[in-house]
Order: structure tokens, then sequence, then C-alpha cells
């Protein structure tokens, strides 16, 4: 019926962790495209599914703007902290490419003009 299912992700995977009535959000495309997963899955713990898309909730400028100014007053506030795990100046920027590549990095990198 779905053949290209991951079983384990209705045994112990992502699905397990999920409390009653939890939201699963699978967000980018760095991983592919999930694999199938029957709707009728989700009926054992009363999970929801979905799979934002940021430009649905930045559509006007007002919203970018809105959204844009609510992060950044969490990040004054210190709700969120940005961390910035490699600096390198704008010269390396090529290094720098390298470096994400042959995954050197984790976390933000940031060019310093």
């Amino acid at each position: 019926m779905f053949p290209n299912l991951n079983l384990n992700l209705l045994k112990l995977g992502s699905l397990a962790c999920l409390k009653p009535r939890g939201y699963m959000v699978n967000f980018g495309q760095s991983s592919g495209t999930p694999d199938p997963l029957p709707l009728s899955a989700l009926a054992a713990k009363s999970l929801f599914l979905t799979r934002p898309s940021l430009m649905q909730y930045t559509a006007t400028r007002d919203e970018l703007l809105a959204t844009a100014g609510e992060v950044f007053a969490n990040v004054e506030s210190g709700v969120l902290r940005v961390r910035v795990n490699h600096t390198y100046p704008l010269s390396q920027a090529a290094q720098a490419h390298v470096d994400l590549e042959s995954r050197k990095t984790t976390g933000s990198v940031v060019l310093i003009p």
C-alpha cells in the first residue's frame, strides 16, 4: 500500500516521540522529500502534521515587517539567543564555502566585511 513508507517512523521514530495531540512539523528541503505517511498513522494519538511555507506567513510586506519585528524584539529581550559559531573575513568567503560543503562547520556562519 505504501511501498516507500519507513515503518520505523510509525513504530519508534518521529511519531513515537509525540504526545497525544502533538504536532509533527516538516520544514525545509535539506533532507529531500519525506517518505509517504498514511493519514491513519496519525489517528492513534490524534496527531497533527503540517508542512508550512514561510511565504504563506509573510505574503505581504506588512506581514514580513511584523514578523521580522517580532524576531528582532525577541532577540533584543533575550527570548531568542543568536549564536554565531564561525566567522570568516569576507576575503575568505571561498574557504567558508569549502568548510560548509565539507561539514567542518555547525550552526551559523557569518562573513565579516
